[in-house]
């Protein structure tokens, strides 16, 4: 479903049929933390998504201020692999386990 930020997020959900105006972010949700609509410009989630569809990914969101901008509210990814039962530094790439990664090229003398 399209998030109010214009992406295409599979967490966020929106009901508004008949006149209701019911609007959560489920990733959010699931981890205790509150959602606004502000968060959705500055989250990762839809990119990683667009990136990686792995189905052992699990993705992880919390909401933090950075001492820069104090004021602005911020969504940080973390990602976890249930196949390997490792932490993921890159989630748009993934594990590197799960799924090969494209061939390499090799030159023959």
């Amino acid at each position: 479903m399209k998030t109010p930020a214009g992406h295409e997020c599979p967490h966020f959900y929106g009901d508004y049929y008949r006149g209701r105006n019911v609007e959560e972010c489920r990733l959010l949700k699931i981890n205790g933390q509150d959602w606004s609509r502000d968060l959705c410009k500055t989250c990762h989630v839809p990119d990683i998504a667009r990136a990686n569809s792995c189905q052992h990914m699990q993705l992880k969101a919390v909401v933090s201020r950075s001492l820069f901008t104090f004021f602005q509210r911020r969504v940080q990814v973390s990602a976890f692999c249930e196949k390997t039962k490792r932490n993921v530094t890159e989630p748009q790439i993934g594990c590197g386990e799960c799924h090969d990664l494209p061939f390499k090229f090799e030159i023959k003398e």
